[in-house]
């Protein structure tokens, strides 16, 4: 019974705000909405809620300017290959723009190249990529979620104990704090967030990052990576999740054994993960805003073939939600903006 109220209460909230949203949204009269542009916006895998809520920001802006939108994405974040065919189709299908979320940060670069060599304005959302030739980066400052992250998590350990991360990259690799080659920098977004936490929590002598592990985009691959960190450091008190997948798969092996004990800060905003904070098995989660990247995507991409300056960066800004504040009205409009 609590639980059925608890989501009425956030259901309510969500449509008071898609009420008055509504009529906030409008086309900016210097826009002319009476053109057809085609957009095509390619992202890193066609599943899970970021990426379906960033598909509806995207569809939302798509609606209000007039555009005919191509959604494209490979089955899992790693297939970089994938992704690459996708930008060289849309090169060839001739899209007025590119919206990319990037799987690789250098991997995209050459073919990012090859649009601008087209003429085809390339937007990075999301995801960075290594080419000079992006017109715009619209997302979050991965460092700095990192350090939310970081700093709720040794806050709620009273600062100190051992600590696991779980991160993703392109590949299933784990390492060691401090060992660097472990890393798929191909992944910039996930070694931002991971450098943020790292550089947090070396200001605690009493902390300890005992183990990193990389996973897929795969949630049983991030269940079985946590079942073995926990294997080896039996004695850790708090775990970082840095995305969608590998919160959802930490949380489920921590719920699932009933270890309560260990705290927890994920990454993202599904609906899985809020009933999570609510019975207690994850403490806090840092959001990003997909709604508002594709939202804004889209309109940059319209600014772009209009011929209007875009800013170099749009920061879409985190937030850490937690019990506590998960109702405020605020929050709703970043947790639940995707209710119609």
């Amino acid at each position: 019974m609590r639980t059925k109220r608890f989501w009425l209460t956030l259901l309510m909230c969500a449509l008071l705000w898609l009420t008055v949203t509504s009529c906030i949204y409008t086309s900016p009269k210097y826009i002319d909405t009476d053109k057809t542009r085609n957009v095509h916006l390619i992202v890193k895998m066609n599943q899970g809620d970021y990426w379906n809520t960033l598909r509806l920001g995207a569809e939302a802006a798509a609606r209000e300017f007039n555009v005919n939108l191509t959604f494209k994405a490979p089955d899992t974040e790693s297939d970089i290959d994938g992704q690459i065919a996708m930008v060289e189709d849309s090169i060839k299908e001739k899209a007025d723009v590119i919206i990319l979320a990037a799987s690789s940060y250098m991997g995209l670069a050459q073919v990012v190249d090859q649009a601008a060599y087209s003429k085809i304005p390339v937007i990075s959302v999301d995801a960075e990529v290594g080419s000079a030739r992006v017109r715009t980066y619209i997302g979050s400052n991965g460092y700095e979620a990192g350090q939310k992250s970081a700093e709720r998590l040794i806050g709620l350990l009273g600062g100190y104990g051992e600590i696991g991360i779980i991160n993703f990259t392109n590949s299933s690799q784990s390492g060691t704090p401090g060992l660097s080659s472990g890393i798929d920098y191909g992944a910039r977004d996930a070694d931002e967030r991971e450098k943020g936490f790292l550089n947090y929590a070396a200001r605690f002598p009493d902390v300890k990052v005992v183990q990193i592990s990389y996973t897929t985009s795969n949630i049983t691959d991030a269940e079985q990576l946590t079942r073995e960190m926990l294997t080896n450091h039996p004695g850790i008190r708090g775990i970082a999740t840095l995305n969608e997948i590998a919160s959802q798969g930490a949380a489920e092996v921590l719920e699932s054994q009933g270890l309560h004990k260990i705290k927890m800060v994920a990454f993202d905003s599904s609906p899985s993960m809020m009933e999570l904070l609510q019975n207690g098995t994850v403490q806090a989660t840092v959001i990003q805003n997909p709604f508002s990247n594709g939202y804004l995507a889209v309109k940059c991409a319209v600014e772009a073939i209009e011929g209007i300056s875009v800013p170099e960066r749009v920061d879409t800004g985190t937030k850490l939600i937690d019990l506590d504040n998960m109702l405020w009205p605020e929050n709703q409009k970043l947790l639940f903006p995707f209710v119609r």
